[in-house]
């Protein structure tokens, strides 16, 4: 009898590192019990989509600019991503802030990672090189990364994992961004597996 396979989404608007960690650890066994059914992108030139066609992985960009607001987008993005009855959506480094609608349509289906310790570091702004401008200007010893579940709110969804790093003396946002994006890749993972695969291995039906 063959294994079900739990189906994910993947949202990414940029170079798609977080994407390639998951897309590794599904063809290496860790994640033997997801299947990645679509990547959707903002961006037409995300590497992203890029990484997803390599590998086989069915890929979708959806231009804001065909939308009137975020909301008919979003709309449309809930349409697009229920044709494949997910189990879970990931943003992975997804540039677009979520309507409550689209929040609202999929419940608590949604994570995203954040490079920062939540609730520290969170919120409207929080994102990208402006997360770690603020980490090494506040004089925090140390930063890290957090995977989440999203919510109507920024940033204020449960905690499903975190990593720290220490901050070294020196630290520049390119450093530390570089090594907590390592870190990112690992987590990721961590929660997919922690949702999906670790459950379904011990039979337990998910919500």
């Amino acid at each position: 009898m063959s294994e079900i396979k739990k189906r994910i989404v993947v949202l990414a608007s940029g170079s798609g590192t977080n994407l390639q960690a998951i897309i590794d650890a599904v063809k290496t066994g860790r994640l033997s019990y997801v299947d990645i059914s679509a990547v959707i992108s903002n961006k037409k030139d995300a590497f992203a989509l890029h990484r997803a066609k390599s590998s086989g992985i069915e890929t979708v960009f959806l231009d804001p600019k065909s939308f009137i607001n975020n909301i008919d987008y979003d709309k449309k993005l809930v349409e697009v991503i229920s044709s494949y009855s997910v189990d879970l959506i990931v943003l992975a480094g997804y540039m677009r802030i979520l309507t409550d609608n689209f929040v609202n349509a999929f419940g608590n289906k949604i994570i995203n990672i954040h490079p920062a310790l939540l609730p520290d570091f969170g919120g409207k702004g929080m994102y990208g090189k402006h997360v770690h401008e603020a980490v090494l200007k506040s004089g925090r010893e140390e930063s890290g990364c957090t995977v989440h579940f999203v919510t109507t709110e920024v940033d204020s969804g449960p905690i499903i994992v975190q990593r720290k790093i220490p901050v070294i003396p020196g630290d520049t946002v390119e450093s530390l961004s570089k090594r907590i994006l390592k870190e990112e890749h690992k987590l990721l993972v961590e929660a997919i597996e922690k949702i999906l695969v670790i459950p379904a291995k011990a039979g337990i039906q998910q919500n």
